[in-house]
């Protein structure tokens, strides 16, 4: 895979599978950040007359973390472990996308402890206009 950005291949990085799928490129990563991108199709799950709705929002907020992950154990050689939200907070939209557009999500690693990370994050419009922004406590499955 390539590591230079963007990096449109993340379907190894992330557990949801197409149509589940939230979030489309990796514009950029560090160890405590990332950014990703995502154009609303109007064939999407939560699309509703012409807009992308908070559910889809709140999805493409839990996958961006998800990617951080996933891209964090690729950078190691190493599968990217199951996670699970264990948590959603101060979540709050203050405009819904539309179709064709192209939204970019912000996560910041707050706190990683053993397994769980606290982190912000946040969705703005390709003008930076903010669309959406809350918390999330993520969960790395035990081992099996």
């Amino acid at each position: 895979m390539n590591t230079e950005f963007p990096v449109k291949n993340i379907s190894d990085l992330i557990p949801q599978k197409e149509p589940f799928v939230m979030v489309d490129t990796l514009m950029n990563f560090t160890e405590d950040s990332l950014v990703s991108q995502f154009t609303v199709t109007s064939d999407n799950l939560f699309v509703e007359n012409g807009y992308f709705i908070s559910p889809g929002l709140v999805e493409n907020m839990a996958q961006s973390v998800a990617l951080h992950t996933g891209f964090a154990y690729f950078l190691k050689g190493e599968d990217a472990p199951t996670g699970y939200i264990g948590s959603v907070k101060k979540v709050t939209i203050v405009k819904l996308p539309e179709v064709a557009e192209t939204i970019i999500t912000k996560v910041r690693i707050l706190h990683e402890f053993m397994g769980v990370t606290m982190v912000e994050v946040n969705v703005y419009n390709q003008d930076g206009e903010e669309l959406a922004s809350g918390e999330m406590k993520t969960v790395i499955a035990a081992n099996e």
